[in-house]
C-alpha cells in the first residue's frame, strides 16, 4: 500500500517550473559569433545614405566644401567627449602665442582702424567673433570707442552784419582754438635738459676743440722749404735732364703714349676730387680730396709730399692756381671758397654766398684780370669774384640747373659752362 502512494504538489508550483525551463532555451542562430554584423547605413552620419538632413563638417581637416552649408552645420560643436587639456580654446594652437587663421579685411577698413589707433589710442577689435563694442587700446588708455567719435568742431557764431566789430562770418574761430602754442611740461623739461647739455659742452671745451681742428692752417712735410740760395719749393728745379721747365712754350719733337707707372702718390685717406699742375712749369701737383684736405706734391726728383692745407670742414670739391701759382683757391661742400698762399699755407680770404661751388677757375689771361675768378654754383648761377675786395662783381644767370664746369677760352675773353640742364653755354667776359 505504501508503494502505491504518490505525493502530488499543488498545481501552482508545477506551472512555474515549466515556464522557467522554457525561458532558458535560446535558438542556436543567436549563439553564433558574427565578425561583420550588418549595420543600417541610413543611420550612420557621413554616409551617402544618411537620412538626416544635417551634415557633419570636419573643421580641422576639411579645406574645401562642395555645397553651401548652413550656419548650424558650420558652428556645430565637435562630436565625442571634450578634451580635458583644452583650456576653453575652440581652435587649435598653431602659433607661439595663439592661433592664426586666414581672413579678409578691406584695405580701407584696415587703414581706418590703424589711424584711429595711432591718433586716439583705441580702435575696434578686428579679431574673429568680435563685436563693435569690443575694442583694442594702448596700454594705460581708459578711452572707449564712443569717446573718440569724430565730431565737427564748432565755430564762434556771429552772423549779424550790423555788428561791424564783432561780425565773424564764415571765418570765425573755433571755440577751443589755441592761437599760442606752448610746450607741455614734459617738453619743457626736455628743453631744459638740452640747454644744460649745451652749456656743459661749451664749458668743457668740446666746441673749442672742434674749432681748433678745422682752423685754417698748413703742415709742412719737408725739413727746409728753402735751398742754399734762398729759393722756395715754388721755384722750378734746374737739374732735370730733358725737361725744359723754364721754357713753357717748348714743344717736344716726339710724344709717346704712357706705358710705365713711374710713381704712386699716397697720402689722402678718401677719394680725390681734382688735381692741378703748377702753372707754366708744372713741377708741382696740387690735389684735393673728400677727406677735406689739400696736398701739394713734387712731380720730379723725390716726388715728396710738401705741404698739407687744412681748413675745410667737409669734402673739397675743386681747386685752381692763379696766373703765377703763388696763390690758389679751393671750394668745398661746407659752402666756403678759400684763397690760400701756396708757399706759407696761410688762408688769405674767405668767400661764401651760402651755396655750393661746384667748380672754380682763375682768369689767367693777363695780370689785369688775374685777381678775378669764376665759380659755378649749385643755384644755377655763375659768379665772378674779386679777390681784393671779396665781393661779387658779376653774375651770369641763364642755366636751369647746377653749373658743373667753367672753362676759359679765347685768351680769357670768353668762357664755356656746362650744367645739369644738359646745355653748354658760351659767355662773353663781363657781359652776362
Amino acid at each position: 500500500m505504501s508503494s502505491s502512494l504518490v505525493s502530488y504538489d499543488d498545481s501552482g508550483s508545477d506551472s512555474n517550473d515549466q515556464d522557467s525551463d522554457i525561458g532558458m532555451k535560446m535558438p542556436e542562430s543567436m549563439l553564433k559569433i558574427v565578425s561583420a554584423p550588418q549595420v543600417d547605413a541610413t543611420m550612420v552620419r557621413g554616409s551617402s545614405t544618411f537620412k538626416n538632413s544635417e551634415r557633419f563638417i570636419d573643421i580641422k581637416n576639411c579645406k574645401e566644401l562642395q555645397y553651401n552649408p548652413k550656419f548650424d552645420e558650420l558652428y556645430r560643436p565637435e562630436l565625442g567627449p571634450s578634451n580635458p587639456q583644452n583650456d576653453g580654446q575652440t581652435i587649435g594652437k598653431n602659433f607661439l602665442t595663439g592661433s592664426l587663421e586666414p581672413t579678409f579685411m578691406s584695405e580701407a577698413l584696415f587703414e581706418y582702424h590703424r589711424k584711429n589707433f595711432h591718433a586716439y589710442g583705441i580702435a575696434s577689435d578686428p579679431s574673429t567673433g568680435a563685436t563693435t563694442d569690443q575694442t583694442v587700446s594702448k596700454p594705460g588708455s581708459s578711452k572707449t570707442i564712443d569717446d573718440v567719435e569724430k565730431r565737427k568742431r564748432k565755430r564762434i557764431v556771429n552772423d549779424d552784419p550790423a555788428d561791424i566789430e564783432g561780425y565773424k562770418g564764415p571765418w570765425a574761430e573755433y571755440e577751443d582754438e589755441q592761437k599760442i602754442a606752448r610746450p607741455t611740461e614734459e617738453e619743457q623739461q626736455e628743453l631744459i635738459e638740452i640747454l644744460a647739455k649745451r652749456k656743459n659742452v661749451h664749458a668743457g671745451g668740446t666746441v673749442n676743440k672742434i674749432e681748433e681742428e678745422f682752423k685754417d692752417r698748413a703742415t709742412l712735410h719737408i725739413k727746409d722749404p728753402y735751398d742754399y740760395q734762398g729759393r722756395s719749393f715754388l721755384h722750378p728745379p734746374h737739374d732735370i735732364d730733358g725737361v725744359p721747365l723754364h721754357k713753357p712754350d717748348h714743344v717736344p719733337k716726339r710724344c709717346f703714349l704712357p706705358k710705365k707707372l713711374l710713381h704712386t702718390y699716397v697720402g689722402h685717406s678718401k677719394p680725390i676730387n681734382a688735381i692741378r699742375l703748377f702753372p707754366q712749369t708744372g713741377h708741382l701737383l696740387l690735389s684735393c680730396s673728400v677727406d677735406s684736405k689739400i696736398k701739394l706734391w713734387e712731380l720730379y726728383n723725390e716726388r715728396r709730399s710738401i705741404m698739407t692745407y687744412h681748413g675745410h670742414r667737409q669734402a673739397v670739391r675743386d681747386i685752381c692756381f692763379n696766373r703765377h701759382g703763388d696763390r690758389f683757391i679751393s671750394s668745398g661742400y661746407d659752402r666756403a671758397i678759400k684763397l690760400w698762399d701756396t708757399e706759407t699755407g696761410q688762408c688769405i680770404r674767405k668767400f661764401s654766398n651760402r651755396k655750393f661751388a661746384y667748380c672754380i677757375r682763375f682768369n689767367t689771361s693777363d695780370d689785369s684780370h688775374s685777381h678775378y675768378f669764376l665759380s659755378g654754383m649749385s643755384d644755377k648761377k655763375i659768379l665772378c669774384w674779386d679777390c681784393r675786395s671779396g665781393s661779387i662783381v658779376q653774375e651770369y644767370d641763364r642755366h636751369l640747373g647746377a653749373v658743373n664746369t667753367v672753362t676759359l677760352v679765347d685768351g680769357g675773353r670768353r668762357f664755356v659752362s656746362t650744367s645739369d640742364d644738359k646745355s653748354l653755354r658760351v659767355w662773353e667776359w663781363d657781359i652776362p
